[in-house]
């Protein structure tokens, strides 16, 4: 019980004093992360969009193969891109393995199947209710997914925010292409995994804290998300799609 009490007290301790080896792998991480979901949602926004309003040959198999990839291991995303950016690997010339960039590509590619699938799905929901309304107003494919974007801005940002702690709490793939270097590529979940090893729990314990306080942080806003989206609503219907599309065809020249 000593121990065990001991290694709270530790772990306190090395919070509250903010131990510079403990902040160094907190700001990486959610540096790398940031970076990441910068990147994953800027395409997967634009992506799943298309995807929601587009009709084409194929498209269920997109879906499928889209839908497959969000169960995709963390390892597998990890080792793909290290044979992308190993030596011998199209990408090697870039050098980028067992650096910082690598584990951004590494978490956009995880995180992009979900973005786009998560973007899509509301979007193609959205369609269904105002897609024939926009299409009498002559907005076409591009416009109608640009419109639905806007009008379906609230409820993306849980989406973003999921995006953010799927991509803080992945631990397989940044192990695999940053190798777990201390001082450049350690992240916090890497960094639990190793420490837990070595035997150093108060450090593993203070970085689980962490890394849980950001995670329920996350969870709390996209409550209160929902809640403000919720309010606002019924305070007073916003501008809807179809309208945005008659301002938009009048104003166009």
């Amino acid at each position: 019980m000593t121990t065990f009490q001991d290694t709270f007290m530790a772990a306190a301790s090395l919070l509250t004093s903010w131990d510079p080896l403990l902040a160094g792998v907190v700001l990486r991480s959610l540096a790398v992360s940031a970076c990441a979901c910068l990147l994953a949602c800027s395409a997967g926004l634009v992506l799943g969009a298309w995807l929601g309003v587009a009709r084409f040959a194929g498209r269920g198999v997109v879906l499928t193969c889209l839908n497959t990839a969000l169960a995709l291991p963390s390892v597998v995303v990890g080792l793909l891109v290290y044979l992308l950016l190993s030596r011998s690997g199209p990408l090697g010339f870039l050098g980028w393995l067992f650096s910082f960039k690598a584990m951004v590509l590494a978490q956009a590619m995880l995180v992009l199947p979900m973005v786009t699938a998560l973007v899509r799905q509301s979007i193609e929901d959205a369609d269904r209710l105002h897609g024939e309304q926009l299409q009498s107003l002559g907005a076409g494919s591009f416009w109608r997914s640009l419109i639905l974007l806007w009008d379906e801005r609230y409820a993306l940002l849980t989406v973003l925010i999921a995006a953010f702690g799927r991509a803080v709490s992945e631990v397989g793939a940044v192990m695999v292409v940053g190798g777990n270097i201390e001082g450049f590529t350690r992240v916090m979940t890497t960094a639990i995994a190793l420490e837990t090893s070595k035997g150093d729990l108060p450090l593993a314990l203070a970085l689980g804290a962490v890394l849980l306080g950001v995670v329920l942080l996350l969870n709390a806003l996209i409550a209160w998300l929902r809640r403000w989206r919720e309010m606002r609503e019924a305070a007073g219907p916003h501008e809807p799609a179809p309208a945005r599309a008659q301002t938009l065809k009048a104003g166009s020249p």
